[in-house]
């Protein structure tokens, strides 16, 4: 659409390789995080607790639990296979299968076919494929600013006279 010709996202995969491709060539145009998996989740595997990461997590199995990016720079990827249950809260997701609970995103979130969401999400930025389910609200958050000091009380005019006396 408007002369940039038609782009599909293809599915998140079960291979790693494949789905940090899949994740970081869908717009070339665009300067993103790249999707590089670090730790693997495979199939048929159920972490019970809290879990907190850094970089690429993909996961193709189960999480029952509340999960944590410790930093600006971490990707979560969550194949068709994938479940959470809990919070989320990262950087940046690319989901193509079903998380119960909210989701919270500073960046950029991103919906294949078969993602589901069962709660609310809070994003900066949303790509969602047809196909795609949100059971909850989508609340856009605006990229956090940097915190800029207070300036300094200007002294008036009275109390400027008040201090010569």
């Amino acid at each position: 659409m408007f002369g940039k010709g038609a782009k599909t996202n293809p599915p998140v995969s079960s291979n790693p390789q494949q789905a940090a491709a899949a994740s970081s060539s869908a717009n070339q145009d665009q300067k993103s995080r790249s999707a590089t998996v670090n730790t693997q989740i495979g199939k048929g595997t159920t972490i019970d607790g809290d879990l907190q990461f850094t970089g690429g997590l993909l996961i193709e199995g189960t999480v029952k639990g509340n999960m944590m990016a410790e930093n600006d720079q971490a990707t979560l990827i969550l194949s068709e296979q994938g479940r959470i249950q809990g919070e989320v809260r990262v950087p940046s997701m690319v989901l193509n299968g079903s998380i119960d609970g909210d989701v919270f995103a500073s960046g950029k979130v991103e919906l294949f076919e078969n993602a589901r969401i069962c709660g609310d999400v809070y994003y900066n930025l949303l790509e969602m494929a047809v196909g795609a389910e949100v059971n909850g609200k989508l609340v856009r958050q605006k990229p956090s600013e940097p915190v800029i000091s207070a300036p300094k009380p200007a002294v008036s005019a009275k109390e400027g006279a008040d201090s010569k006396s």
